[in-house]
């Protein structure tokens, strides 16, 4: 049997429509790119900003946001294309089914749970960090942070973390939202989208008049810019990497942020939900990533405007929780918006790990339904007709990774299920038009080939701009993964039974 053998694409579009026994189509446009605003503004604004000004690009993080939102803008459009002519769930995984065969679909599958899975536990380790400085700090470190974290504390004491419970929590209300119905958590989604948006817009034009013109000088972190340190001597920053100063940095900076960018691909995962999908998949996926880029880009010039982006390296200053710190530290009489900015960035959180929940159960449940994963994953509640087991499996996977293992860790590789994704998704499109030429395609990506080549060649260049050390955890999961296809996937594929 081959490696490559492919899913015919009008039995895949008969499995979508499967007379009412499936997921219920009751989302549109407008609740498509609630959906993307929901997932993309999160973890990727409030915390991740000031990751990527902190440990690589400084303030010119602004310049990292047009470069990762250009690449996102190219696999987009390709998204796009495939969403209105596949509108099933699945988003990647389902494309590249058709177009590059089995094999790459699960690779990229199994890449998707680093997007998806993880992405939710590192949003959920960030609401955490939200909570707790909501409460002053309430929260003892021990029962807010991984095994694998530590810090001193002024008093030169030091904290080991035990787990990470408040991340535990949310993940917990969130994934029983999610057996309730798509419709209900669509509908909390909108009400925390329009909270988190105002608040992001008020930040904007309340801190624009205290930026420091200074803290924008230089604009690119120098080349013989100093290690930083903190209390005990100890470095936690080091820019003496090509991707950690300069225009090195810059794109350095665009491999953190473009976590920030998984939103709009969310979208696709709901095509099999969604009334017309032909329409409102594109209008979900484009129009979610240009309102976001253009508040990222503004966002970032105000964040790295008002605090020197020196502080968002040390965890004790502005690292965990920067737009609180930026506001409390330099913009006085502001106290009660850092309050306003931290609550509803805690609401704005939920919705990211809602959508990013509801994105890899859809995964799953189309992987079950070709029997690349067992049935339990496509079994649909009764009532509800959502995939419950599945979303009570994620529970404990993404539970586990966000009650022990550091928010950066899980980040960083979300990143790369992100980028990965998108190259095979931009190569899809190419693919496709040269050996489907025919096909109803109601949504057409522009300038084929050039769209989805500069599509795949800028994702890969970010993907190699991730540290070396993510690079090695990325490439061992993906092993794992081959490993379980060969083992238990490929024997019980439904493409067998057609064999």
């Amino acid at each position: 049997m081959s490696l490559f053998r492919k899913k015919d694409l009008t039995a895949m579009l008969a499995q979508a429509d499967d007379g009412g026994k499936g997921l219920k189509r009751t989302l549109g446009a407008g609740n498509l790119i609630a959906l993307g605003v929901g997932a993309i503004i999160g973890a990727g604004l409030f915390v991740r900003t000031a990751a990527a000004a902190g440990q690589a690009a400084g303030p010119a993080v602004t310049i990292s946001f047009i470069v990762a939102a250009i690449g996102c803008a190219f696999a987009g459009l390709c998204y796009a294309e495939f969403a209105a002519m596949i509108p099933i769930s699945g988003s990647a995984y389902a494309y590249s089914y058709v177009t590059m065969g089995e094999t790459v679909a699960w690779i990229i599958g199994w890449a998707l749970i680093m997007e998806y899975a993880l992405g939710a536990a590192t949003v959920s380790i960030a609401w955490s960090e939200y909570l707790n400085k909501l409460l002053g700090g309430g929260i003892p470190y021990e029962w807010s942070h991984s095994p694998f974290e530590s810090v001193t504390d002024a008093a030169g004491v030091l904290h080991h973390g035990i787990m990470n419970a408040p991340a535990l929590i949310i993940l917990l209300l969130l994934t029983l939202l999610l057996i309730k119905g798509t419709q209900e958590s669509a509908i909390v989604n909108a009400i925390i989208v329009f909270i988190k948006v105002a608040i992001v817009l008020l930040f904007i034009f309340i801190g624009w008049k205290f930026i420091n013109p200074a803290n924008h000088t230089p604009y690119l972190i120098p080349a013989n810019q100093p290690p930083v340190v903190d209390s005990t001597g100890k470095v936690i920053a080091d820019y003496s990497g090509v991707f950690k100063h300069g225009w090195g940095g810059v794109l350095g900076g665009a491999a953190i942020v473009f976590f920030a960018f998984i939103g709009f691909d969310a979208v696709s995962t709901a095509a099999q939900e969604a009334k017309n999908p032909k329409r409102d998949m594109p209008i979900g996926i484009l129009g979610s990533l240009v309102v976001c880029t253009i508040l990222y880009i503004l966002f970032g010039h105000v964040l790295t405007g008002v605090a020197p982006w020196t502080d968002f390296v040390d965890p004790l200053k502005g690292r965990e929780a920067s737009v609180a710190y930026a506001i409390s530290t330099y913009m006085a009489g502001y106290g009660w918006l850092a309050t306003a900015v931290t609550v509803a960035i805690l609401a704005g959180f939920s919705s990211v790990i809602l959508v990013m929940l509801m994105g890899q159960s859809r995964v799953f449940f189309s992987m079950a339904n070709d029997g690349l994963l067992p049935k339990v994953f496509s079994d649909l509640h009764p009532k509800f007709r959502t995939p419950y087991k599945s979303n009570w499996i994620l529970f404990v996977f993404v539970g586990a990774f966000a009650a022990f293992v550091p928010g950066s860790v899980a980040g960083d590789l979300t990143s790369f299920g992100t980028l990965f994704a998108f190259v095979l998704v931009s190569a899809g499109v190419w693919i496709l038009r040269v050996k489907s030429p025919e096909m109803e395609r109601p949504f057409k990506t522009p300038l084929v080939p050039l769209v989805p080549i500069l599509g795949a060649i800028i994702c890969l260049a970010m993907i190699f701009a991730l540290d070396a050390q993510t690079l090695k955890v990325a490439f061992g999961w993906m092993a794992l993964g081959l490993v379980v296809y060969f083992v238990y996937s490929r024997k019980h594929s439904k493409l067998n039974e057609g064999a």
